[in-house]
């Protein structure tokens, strides 16, 4: 029986031919829309412009940016609480639908008061005639931020080590005790006595941070814990120690100590009526032998590798029980000389039980706002030096509360540790980093 097709197959093998081309139309033009939307190799991409690079990393969520953003966060939320804090002020918002221009008159020249008296106190007043009133301001900035970089250091140190030194505070405050008894206990001549005051504050507060070290080296017990317990004992020590023979002032009835002999106290840089000495001198070669310790030396490769990561570096054949109670001993060191800084500075001559103030808790604020980095340990204690200096002025021409300067403080801190807080609220871009990089390595 003849096919009636004679040409058999040839319809179904027509559409595979068809299926077939269309296929193949597909995947060409599926090449081709890869071909166009892939990247370009680096040499075929634009180059970008200076102006670019400089607007992209400007605004990029790093670490300055972020800092920075926090500052004026912290300072927007700081003229809000003077503006509430002023009844006068607050008065004018009871009408402000009426007359919105009392309102922001009000709040404008008090919030530009308080920031201008802030800025006087603690850098320059323009107003100022005379060699002392022109210095005046940044005198006092130097001489609250000596101690505190050495505060700072100690916490930044231990933290880059893994441990958490809640002790700063006592340490600083053995480390006093020890200066100033050294201070006007020992007759010594003027150059040697102040050494040996240094020394002694130093020792002390290496004693204090010792004990910590070596039980959590040795029983694993939380250093944040014994530190803090240890702040007490200083505390009561040092409360105790003022009203002792031999230590009281014999002329006065009240808890304060014999005063430093002069010949241990450190010489001051601009003269006696201004009250910045040489210890902002020692903190900025403590704040150069950290940053050389952690970065140069093998000791500090050490401390890092373990706050890296302790079983690691156990392994890598590092002594982690030598690096904590290493680490313990100089974060001491460091808080006994801000301690020593206190008393053989121009801020006190004599104990008393506040001769410590809040350095050592201080400390912990200076080095989260320093990025726990030497340089930047240094910066921020300018920055709360010159907020503590400023601060008194402020109180005294503008009416407004010191307690709001520990305010601004804790705002800094608070958006300093909360970052993600900070680009949320501005909206940061990751940085461009490979961009950058790139660009700079053709030249630009």
């Amino acid at each position: 029986m003849s096919n009636p097709n004679p040409v058999s197959g040839s319809p179904d093998k027509e559409p595979a031919t068809e299926s077939q081309a269309a296929q193949n139309a597909i995947g060409n033009t599926d090449r081709a829309a890869t071909t166009a939307t892939a990247p370009k190799r680096p040499e075929e991409q634009p180059r970008p412009s200076l102006g670019r690079l400089f607007l992209d990393n400007l605004w990029a969520a790093n670490t300055v940016t972020v800092t920075v953003l926090a500052l004026v966060l912290a300072m927007v939320i700081g003229a809000i609480l003077i503006i509430v804090s002023d009844p006068e002020v607050l008065a004018t918002y009871s009408y402000i639908t009426a007359r919105p221009g009392d309102a922001i008159n009000a709040s404008w020249t008090v919030v530009s008061e308080a920031y201008a008296n802030l800025l006087k106190g603690a850098i320059f007043d323009p107003q100022a005639s005379g060699f002392t009133a022109t210095l005046s301001p940044i005198s006092e900035t130097l001489t609250y931020t000596a101690p505190l970089v050495f505060t700072g250091l100690a916490v930044a140190l231990a933290f880059r080590g893994g441990l958490f030194n809640i002790g700063a505070q006592g340490q600083a405050t053995i480390g006093v005790i020890l200066a100033a008894v050294a201070g006007f206990a020992l007759p010594l001549p003027p150059v040697l006595h102040l050494l040996v005051a240094l020394i002694a504050g130093a020792a002390g507060g290496a004693l204090w941070g010792f004990v910590p070290g070596i039980l959590k080296a040795r029983t694993g017990a939380h250093e944040v814990i014994i530190t803090i317990m240890l702040n007490y004992v200083a505390v009561y020590f040092l409360s105790w120690i003022i009203v002792q023979n031999g230590v009281q002032n014999p002329k006065r009835s009240d808890a304060i100590s014999k005063p430093v002999e002069t010949s241990a106290q450190l010489p001051r840089l601009l003269g006696d009526n201004l009250r910045v000495h040489a210890g902002i001198l020692l903190a900025v070669l403590a704040t150069w032998a950290i940053a050389w310790l952690l970065t140069r030396s093998t000791i500090g490769f050490e401390l890092r590798a373990v706050g890296a990561n302790p079983d690691a570096a156990r392994t890598a054949g590092i002594s982690v029980t030598r690096a904590y109670v290493l680490i313990m001993v100089i974060s001491g060191l460091l808080a006994g000389l801000g301690g020593a800084n206190m008393v053989l500075g121009s801020t006190a001559n004599a104990l008393t039980p506040q001769v410590v103030a809040q350095i050592g808790f201080d400390g912990i604020l200076v080095a989260l706002l320093g990025r726990l980095k030497p340089w930047g340990v240094l910066l921020a204690a300018l920055l709360f030096g010159a907020l503590q200096a400023g601060g008194n002025r402020m109180q005294s021409y503008s009416g407004i509360s010191l307690e709001l300067v520990t305010v601004l403080q804790a705002l800094i801190v608070i958006f300093i540790a909360a970052p993600a807080l900070v680009k949320a609220i501005f909206q940061l871009r990751a940085a461009r980093a490979a961009r950058l990089q790139t660009s700079l390595a053709k030249g630009w």
